[in-house]
């Protein structure tokens, strides 16, 4: 039995305690049952490296007191909507294409 800290980097840790021969998405399913969500909303991940559901954590060689990141597609979603708000506001700045209030007058 080994204990897996998970941080989501915006104050929340998680300690779960699983076997080495559980998958990764069995620690999310532990996951979630103590953090209220769905074990398809998180996202397990070291560095750059997103881990796999299907793939233990003794082949991760993810071992006691070891800690890793949680990310919630929430949070990634929320990140992707205000990407792409802020990339079409810059394609219709660089073309020029705002819609202009004519002047009387002129």
């Amino acid at each position: 039995m080994i204990e897996v800290v998970l941080n989501d980097r915006l104050g929340k840790k998680v300690r779960v305690k699983c076997n080495e021969d559980d998958t990764i998405g069995d620690l999310k399913k532990l996951a979630a049952a103590q953090l209220g969500t769905r074990p398809e909303k998180l996202q397990i991940k070291k560095w750059y490296t997103i881990y796999k559901d299907h793939i233990t954590l003794e082949d991760y060689e993810i071992h006691d007191g070891m800690g890793l990141e949680l990310n919630t597609y929430l949070f990634i979603l929320s990140l992707a909507c205000e990407f792409v708000a802020f990339a079409a506001l810059t394609f219709l700045f660089n073309r020029r294409q705002f819609p202009t209030a004519r002047i009387q007058g002129q």
